[in-house]
C-alpha cells in the first residue's frame, strides 16, 4: 500500500512545517506498510532529532522504492536546490516528485 506522506515533501522542500510538528505528526497517525515500520522505529527513538536523510528514506520507501544511498542523496541534493530558490529551483522541484514516481 503506498500512502501519501505529502508532509515530508513540505518539510523537505519548503521548510514547514517544524520538523517537532511533522514527527509528531507522523508517530500520530502511522500508515505503510512492512517497508516503513522500521523508519517509525527511529522516528520514536529520535524524535525532533530524526536527521533529515532519514526522512527522505522513510519517504522513498512511502512511494515503494528502495532507499538506497543514490536515491536518498540525489533526493537530498534535489531538496537542497529547491529550498536555495533561484532559477533551478522550479526543476528540481519537479525531479524531485518525478523521482518519487518512477
Amino acid at each position: 500500500m503506498v500512502v501519501d506522506f505529502g508532509s515530508i515533501d513540505t518539510y523537505l522542500l519548503d521548510g514547514a512545517p517544524a520538523k517537532k510538528d511533522l514527527v509528531k505528526g507522523l508517530l500520530e497517525a502511522p500508515a505503510g506498510d512492512d517497508a516503513t515500520r522500521p523508519f517509525y522505529e527511529g522516528l520514536r527513538l529520535l524524535g525532533p532529532r530524526t536527521p533529515d536523510l532519514a526522512l527522505i528514506a522513510l519517504r522513498l520507501a512511502s512511494a515503494g522504492k528502495k532507499a538506497t544511498d543514490e536515491e536518498v542523496t540525489a533526493l537530498r541534493l534535489l531538496a537542497d536546490e529547491v529550498r536555495a530558490g533561484g532559477a533551478r529551483a522550479g526543476s528540481a522541484r519537479a525531479e524531485y516528485h518525478a523521482r518519487l514516481q518512477r
